[in-house]
């Protein structure tokens, strides 16, 4: 059992009244982490906890944790989605659970343990798989996390609600530090790759060299080699986001290098043999683009890959 601080909570203080909130409801073991890391999410108005999806009505905490009810702890979270989207709601979620664990997290075991994800609204069931489908793909084994139309939630006693904030130094089995990470949700169904005679239109010729026919831009001689503002680098052919800024780093080479993309997902590896090398081509998810190649030789710090991007 580890105990700590909370950090201090962003949306202390924010006005929701004239928002459009939605809610939605998150099982990641003992709720009183869980509600006190999704509350300090920008953007969350407001959070409960409370048992849903059992087979009982209004149950007690004893009840739940020593007859067999089916009620997972779970946290409602309700959000202004112009300020945070669900499928970075979710990102935070699954950075605080293992979605591997069936019914455990945590030191804490039992059915009322699950990890879950119930929602009301059916429009939000594409996010949630989209998000989910991602979140698969960084595990080697399968995800259990369960996802469901919520059924019941019915609020726990008074004295769980916020309890960490009433006792700031309680039982807690979640780290917040990534609290401060930046999420980003790339989902592959917004974007489309034109046919090739748009791109010979759209495209000037040196972008198409370089996405169609794998040609390389001159070194020191690129737009955004030395471009240093925040912001998002894309492929051209179909807008999706590839890169963060923040990912970006000075290798002395002439082309922009980053140390990871955005999600691991949206770019994907080929062998390239070309000009008598043996070199690992990054090609772009949906449009297939070429953008560059991918060598070792990158901060030891940030991992130590180093992305070799065209402009």
């Amino acid at each position: 059992m580890k105990m700590r601080k909370l950090p201090e909570n962003p949306n202390t203080g924010v006005k929701y009244e004239n928002a459009d909130l939605h809610d939605i409801w998150l099982a990641g073991g003992c709720f009183w982490g869980v509600e006190a890391y999704m509350s300090r999410v920008p953007g969350v108005a407001d959070t409960a906890v409370g048992y849903a999806n059992g087979n009982t009505e209004n149950p007690t905490y004893h009840e739940v944790c020593h007859q067999n009810t089916g009620h997972a702890e779970t946290v409602l979270v309700r959000y202004d989605p112009s300020s945070v989207p669900l499928s970075t709601l979710l990102m935070h979620f699954f950075t605080i659970i293992d979605p591997t664990s069936l019914n455990r997290q945590g030191g804490d075991s039992g059915t009322q343990y699950r990890s879950g994800i119930y929602y009301k609204d059916a429009a939000d069931l594409t996010v949630i798989n989209a998000v989910a489908a991602v979140e698969r793909n960084k595990h080697p084994k399968p995800i259990v996390t369960e996802i469901m139309p919520l059924l019941q939630f019915f609020p726990a006693e008074e004295y769980h609600q916020d309890y960490l904030e009433k006792h700031p130094d309680g039982y807690c089995h979640i780290q917040f530090d990534s609290l401060s990470e930046e999420f980003v949700f790339v989902d592959p169904g917004d974007y489309r790759k034109p046919d090739e005679a748009t791109l010979k239109k759209t495209l000037s010729p040196l972008q198409f060299a370089v996405t169609q026919k794998a040609e390389t831009e001159r070194a020191f001689a690129n737009e955004y080699w030395d471009t240093h503002e925040p912001g998002l680098y894309v492929d051209i052919v179909t807008g999706e986001p590839l890169f963060r800024s923040s990912d970006k780093f000075d290798s002395g080479c002439g082309w922009p290098s980053f140390s990871e993309p955005i999600e691991a997902d949206v770019v994907g590896y080929r062998q390239d043999k070309a000009f008598g090398m043996n070199r690992i081509e990054v090609r772009s998810r949906v449009g297939d683009s070429h953008i560059g190649h991918l060598f070792d030789d990158g901060p030891k710090d940030k991992g130590g890959k180093r992305f070799c991007i065209n402009s």
